[in-house]
């Protein structure tokens, strides 16, 4: 089932291959902090130490977004709407619990069940950094829990239940870059689409942590591209050289779009893979595309039922026979050391 007329097929397996056949698609994308949200480990704001620039060679600390920050609210878009309409085995997956094994969320993203099974991930998300130093990308804020009345004290006594919190400012911005290896047009879609739909990262996603994706482009190569931190030192480069950085003002977002699709189409004249981008006005009309299937209903369950066949197919050819061969393995184990006794 074709969904795409401005991409060609070339790009796409029919089925999901076992091995790796050296097909890459990379969602070129921004990630922008609408409000204040928390990407922290053990309490602390993730940040780290490292190269401002790739001409620019002062070392400034940066907040950090980890891959897990990124990929897992993704997935559970994903896995959200294949309970929302009822699509393969949805029933059965319980995130980090019990995952079916057979939905293009096991398939794709990856499962680890101990002895049960695991299937490596086809989406490859690494850290990605912020733009601006980290000491203009965030705000420490003091945190209360008031009484019913609203006040502090209670009975003549002030409570103690305050507390303060470093947060990601608004306007903050990381360059990110998602690879989907060996992709189907229906799995393509069907990450794009996750991408696209994803609101909330971080920490307390349900009070705060808005972040919205911009897509800047996606290119087709045999191969890996530019890292996330590199990308972000091109565009600190190019906003830098141009007077766009001044803090403690946040970054203009036209300016940086412009930035990333300069410094994007730049480095990919340094890479030493065949690539096919569709970046700027190039992606436009594809963007255009998806669209037009993702907002329209039975366009979209069309696409999840597609993407739900192929990984199916999939967990049946290769993963089932996995199971039974390993199973059966035990069995004679079991079979010999009961003999032996």
């Amino acid at each position: 089932m074709n969904f795409l007329k401005t991409v060609d097929a070339k790009f796409f397996h029919n089925e999901i291959p076992a091995k790796p056949m050296g097909k890459y698609a990379h969602f070129v994308t921004i990630r922008i902090t609408e409000s204040y949200p928390l990407f922290q480990t053990d309490g602390e704001l993730n940040k780290v130490k490292v190269r401002a620039g790739i001409q620019h060679a002062e070392a400034i600390s940066r907040l950090a977004m980890f891959k897990r920050k990124q990929s897992t609210p993704e997935r559970l878009t994903g896995r959200e709407l294949l309970r929302n309409y009822k699509i393969g085995d949805w029933e059965k997956c319980d995130y980090n619990v019990d995952f079916s094994k057979t939905t293009p969320d096991c398939i794709l993203y990856g499962f680890a069940i101990g002895d049960a099974g695991s299937e490596k991930s086809k989406v490859v998300v690494d850290t990605a950094f912020s733009i601006t130093p980290f000491d203009d990308s965030h705000l420490n804020f003091t945190l209360n829990a008031p009484y019913e009345n609203g006040t502090m004290s209670r009975n003549g006594e002030v409570t103690s239940r305050i507390n303060s919190q470093d947060h990601i400012l608004p306007q903050v911005f990381f360059p990110s870059i998602v690879t989907l290896k060996d992709p189907t047009e229906a799995g393509f879609l069907y990450i794009f689409n996750n991408i696209l739909r994803t609101r909330h990262y971080g920490a307390q996603t349900t009070r705060t942590g808005r972040v919205r994706n911009e897509l800047m482009g996606v290119i087709f190569a045999d191969g890996e591209i530019v890292s996330n931190l590199r990308w972000t030192q091109k565009i600190y480069d190019l906003l830098s050289f141009d007077g766009k950085i001044n803090p403690p003002d946040p970054l203009n977002e036209d300016d940086v779009r412009k930035a990333a699709i300069k410094a994007i189409n730049e480095l990919m004249t340094q890479e030493y893979v065949t690539h096919t981008d569709y970046i700027g006005e190039n992606f436009t009309p594809l963007l255009d595309e998806v669209k037009l299937i993702t907002s329209n209903e039975a366009k979209l369950q069309e696409l999840l039922t597609q993407a739900n066949l192929e990984s199916s197919a999939y967990a049946q050819k290769y993963i089932s026979k996995n199971s039974e061969a390993k199973n059966s393995e035990k069995g004679k184990k079991g079979k010999k050391a009961a003999a032996m006794e």
